[in-house]
Formats: C-alpha cells, sequence, structure tokens
C-alpha cells in the first residue's frame, strides 16, 4: 500500500491574541488560510512488516530531532486502537522550517489523514480530537482550507470559499521559535483581555466570508519585532512592492504579502525577491489523499 498527500502550509490571514488560560496557552481569534505551498507525504508498508520489533517510522531529511508526525501516528494507534502492520511516512519538506507557517502541524494532520485511509477508520471526530491534543495549528489543517479558529486554535469553524490574493512568501534565514514570541508577547502586554477579544471575534464575524484590509493584522507581530527587529525593513519592502497587506506569518519570522491581483503578487516577486515563493489560497482539495 502506498498513499500520498500534500501538507499545505496554512497563513494567519488575521490573529487577534487573548489571555492566557490556566493551561499556560493564549485564547486566540484567527482566520487560519491553506496555500498551494506545501510539503509532500508517503506513507507505505513497511516491506515484509519491517522485520522483528519494526515500529513505525518517519523519514523527513533535513529536519532534525523528533518530527509531530511520530507523535501523530502513535496517538493514532492509541486512540483508533488500530493495530495494522507498521508504516514508514517520508516527508518532501518544502514549507519553511520554523517559519511560522505551521508547517510542522501541516504535516502532522496530513499523517492523520493517511492513516485514517489506510486504516479504514475514517471519523472526523477522532481525527480532530487527536490534532486538538497535538497542538494548536494542527486542528485546523486536518481538512486544508479557510477556518475561522477560536479556544487556543481547537474551535474550527469552515468557512465557505476560496479567497483569490496572491501571497508572495518572504522566508527568513534564522528561525523564530513559536514559545518564545508569545514570552515576549506576554513581556509586552500585547494579549487582549477576553471581553477585547470577544469585540474582535464579532468583528470577524460580521466581515465573514472574506475580511478587510484593516482586519489583516498580526497581533504577535510586535512581539515577533521585537526578537527579531530586522523584520521591520522587510515588511517596509514587501509594502514597497505593491502588497495590500505586509505581515508576519504567524509567530514569524516569515513574511507575508498579500495582494488582491495575482500577477502583481508574481511582479512583485520576479522583481524584488528571486527565489522566493508565491502561493494562493488553496480548498479542502488541496489535502486529498491519493495512491501513489
Amino acid at each position: 500500500m502506498r498513499l500520498e498527500t500534500r501538507a499545505p502550509g496554512k497563513i494567519n490571514v488575521c490573529l487577534f491574541l487573548g489571555p492566557t488560560r490556566a493551561d499556560g496557552r493564549h485564547e486566540l481569534v484567527s482566520i487560519m488560510q491553506s496555500v498551494t505551498l506545501a510539503d509532500r507525504l508517503r506513507l507505505e508498508d513497511q516491506v515484509g512488516g519491517g522485520g522483528a520489533g519494526a515500529r513505525d517510522r518517519v523519514d523527513c531529511p533535513g529536519v532534525d530531532g523528533d518530527n509531530l508526525v511520530t507523535t501523530a501516528i502513535e496517538r493514532f494507534r492509541a486512540a483508533t486502537g488500530w493495530a495494522g502492520e507498521p508504516v514508514r511516512i517520508s516527508i518532501d519538506k518544502r514549507l519553511p522550517v520554523a517559519a511560522g507557517m505551521a508547517g510542522g502541524s501541516a504535516d502532522a494532520a496530513a499523517a492523520l489523514r493517511l492513516l485514517a485511509r489506510a486504516s479504514g477508520l475514517e471519523d472526523r471526530d477522532v481525527l480532530h480530537e487527536i490534532a486538538a491534543g497535538l497542538g494548536a495549528d494542527v486542528p485546523a489543517q486536518v481538512t486544508p482550507g479557510r477556518v475561522l479558529a477560536t479556544g487556543v486554535g481547537d474551535v474550527v469553524e469552515r468557512v465557505p470559499g476560496v479567497p483569490r490574493y496572491g501571497v508572495l512568501v518572504v522566508p527568513s534565514a534564522t528561525p523564530l521559535l513559536t514559545a518564545d514570541v508569545y514570552r515576549e508577547a506576554d513581556r509586552l502586554g500585547l494579549p487582549r483581555s477576553a471581553a477585547d477579544l470577544e469585540q474582535a471575534l464579532a468583528q470577524v464575524r460580521d466581515a465573514l466570508p472574506d475580511i478587510p484590509d484593516a482586519l489583516c493584522v498580526n497581533e504577535l507581530q510586535p512581539a515577533a519585532l521585537s526578537l527579531r527587529p530586522e523584520l521591520e525593513d522587510t515588511l517596509a519592502r514587501v509594502k514597497a512592492a505593491g502588497a495590500d497587506v505586509a505581515l508576519v506569518s504567524g509567530s514569524g519570522p516569515t513574511v507575508l504579502g498579500l495582494f488582491h491581483d495575482r500577477h502583481a503578487a508574481k511582479a512583485a516577486r520576479d522583481r524584488h525577491f528571486p527565489g522566493c515563493k508565491v502561493a494562493k489560497p488553496v480548498g479542502p482539495h488541496g489535502g486529498e489523499v491519493l495512491a501513489a
């Protein structure tokens, strides 16, 4: 058996930061959008079961240390009781690592889709429950597309349609750790009160399915800029290149330019950011599982 799927990266078209919960995580309101820039994952049986004592295996060249996909496999087996033969999941990384586009979370979500198909246990509620235990960005990516995420990212509401803007993706050579950015946000006093977060949620809901440029803000951005001041220059360059909106992606350090005209996004890339990528929003078909 060989199955393949893409793991689309996500961008936070808006991210409003709320108070800290008892478990240490922050409440938020965010429109998360999957984009065409994606990793590729392949699941296959280990030949002959991989031999005596074989275990599930994850191959991700270029990424050191534990991979969230390994945890996703373990949690899937535990939650579903699936005792199928050991599998190997190979990851072709195309998303920048630790860049604010939730590449690791996208891979974990894609792995859950592959495992659900391989096992025949395609229960979306179970997948969502597993995803919520893996990280705040994972539930929104079990089914790619556009979602309104609340809670700590675990409460997901699908938003219909696929917007038509172009996304200029300008990565940075030096990663930013999400935990560091959240700590800096707390130090700077950035989180809103619960009441203010509710107000932001009402504004976003009133604007859906598309939100105006004025709501395309990332309230983690000041923390990312505090840790990496040089990103101010990148934001200015992206805006000067014609972006309708320029913002840090999630916890950073990737900078995004949103262009209402996709052709303008490509022109800006070619003139000012050679080697960078231009992506576009993608819907649920972006995570389809196919036989390899």
